[in-house]
């Protein structure tokens, strides 16, 4: 009888541990604390306003990481293509050497058409856990992580395979189980205030 309450004692450990495992490929639909920020204008938003869309679509985003210039015309198209079905695009910069105006400028001459504020002193990335750019996280109303990681499957355009972020967003509107919910987000490392 011990030997059987042992051995059934391995097996779920086993279990246990296979399943802590795995669990780390998905997001655990926390719920993200609201922050506020302001745009390169000066002018201050805050998470909760946009509660009302389908999906908040948070990215990481640089102006001098040449992996995230790779992205800046699909995430100018990806902004475009979802903005009139109730998706909201939010950029967010935390690169301590990156300033408002270059933010600005780099914003306008890459006709995003999404809000890019200034995270100063890289706190709303921390909280974020957010490490490079671009990294992207879906949100649902109520704040939760949908999907968390890359936008596609390569810097270089003509060899993407999977468009992670395309897939999240048309199974949201489309009412869906989303089928990835993680994946790894690569490219330059967000450069942090001390």
């Amino acid at each position: 009888m011990k030997s059987l309450n042992k051995s059934l004692l391995v097996s779920l450990m086993s279990i246990i541990f296979i399943v802590a495992l795995f669990a780390g490929n998905s997001p655990d639909n926390s719920r993200v604390e609201n922050f506020k920020l302001k745009d390169y204008n000066g002018k201050e938003h805050q998470l909760t306003d946009f509660k009302n869309s389908k999906a908040i679509v948070i990215m990481f985003i640089a102006t001098q990481c040449p992996v995230s210039n790779a992205y800046n015309e699909r995430m100018a198209q990806i902004h475009k293509d979802f903005k009139n079905k109730g998706i909201f695009f939010i950029g967010i910069n935390s690169n301590k050497q990156e300033d408002v105006g270059e933010i600005k400028e780099h914003a306008e001459e890459n006709d995003f058409g999404f809000i890019i504020l200034k995270d100063e002193k890289n706190i709303v990335a921390d909280k974020f856990n957010a490490s490079v750019t671009p990294e992207v996280y879906v949100l649902n109303q109520n704040l939760e992580v949908l999907y968390h990681g890359r936008i596609d499957d390569s810097r270089d355009v003509g060899k993407v395979k999977n468009h992670d972020l395309r897939n999240v967003l048309d199974e949201i509107l489309s009412g869906k189980k989303i089928t990835t919910t993680q994946t790894k987000a690569f490219g330059c490392t967000i450069k942090r205030v001390g």
